[in-house]
């Protein structure tokens, strides 16, 4: 065996030293980056959920909207004096709530969908059609460039499905500044088509703003 020269003793005996100071400063670093919290009810944070981080819809601007919407449906003339009185409960079906704004949300629109789909279900008054069922109807019309909103296709789409009633929507949007302040205003509009005639039988606007404060 050859003699260790007295550098490279020197740097083995050191490498335990500057394994420790690295270990350190990645234990530092670490307490100083981001750190992950949770928040809500049952928390040590149930008011995390409560400011706004943008002007974007998020969460809460969400059950607002599709809560106020479904509020309105329940008590129309639609519901109490036609859906509830007939001798089965109607066949309805849900259709991809529109982005009319010029911001990308389809994660919000499909949170919507969710939540008035959740109500209409759990109300026991009608008969869900399931949306699984339709995934592939709305791409092979996507993939023909049809347009999915037009009440003709969705009457089409409903017999197809055996739906009485289709539920679907639109978000809009309108965008201000001045100065330095940037508020957006939104609406979600909530629609029921009668797949027979096409007509729109329900229709409920609910308006949610947003501020940005430079």
């Amino acid at each position: 065996m050859g003699i260790m020269t007295n550098r490279n003793l020197r740097r083995v005996c050191s490498m335990p030293a500057l394994s420790l100071l690295l270990a350190a400063a990645v234990v530092t670093l670490a307490g100083c980056g981001p750190r992950a919290v949770r928040g809500g009810p049952g928390t040590d944070n149930p008011q995390l959920d409560k400011p706004a981080m943008s002007v974007t819809l998020d969460l809460a601007d969400i059950e607002y909207l599709v809560s106020e919407n479904t509020k309105a449906l329940s008590g129309s003339a639609l519901w109490n004096k036609t859906i509830m009185r007939a001798p089965t409960p109607p066949t309805v079906a849900i259709w991809p709530i529109q982005n009319t704004t010029s911001q990308h949300i389809d994660d919000q629109l499909a949170a919507m969908l969710s939540s008035v789909e959740t109500y209409l279900v759990n109300s026991s008054d009608v008969r869900m059609v399931s949306r699984e069922n339709q995934k592939e109807l709305i791409e092979e019309l996507r993939s023909r460039q049809a347009d999915i909103y037009d009440p003709q296709t969705i009457g089409k789409l409903g017999r197809q499905l055996g739906a009485q009633y289709f539920v679907t929507g639109k978000v809009t949007s309108v965008e201000e500044r001045f100065r330095r302040t940037r508020r957006v205003q939104y609406a979600l509009i909530l629609q029921v088509l009668e797949v027979e005639t096409g007509r729109i039988v329900f229709q409920n606007e609910a308006s949610r703003s947003k501020a940005l404060k430079g």
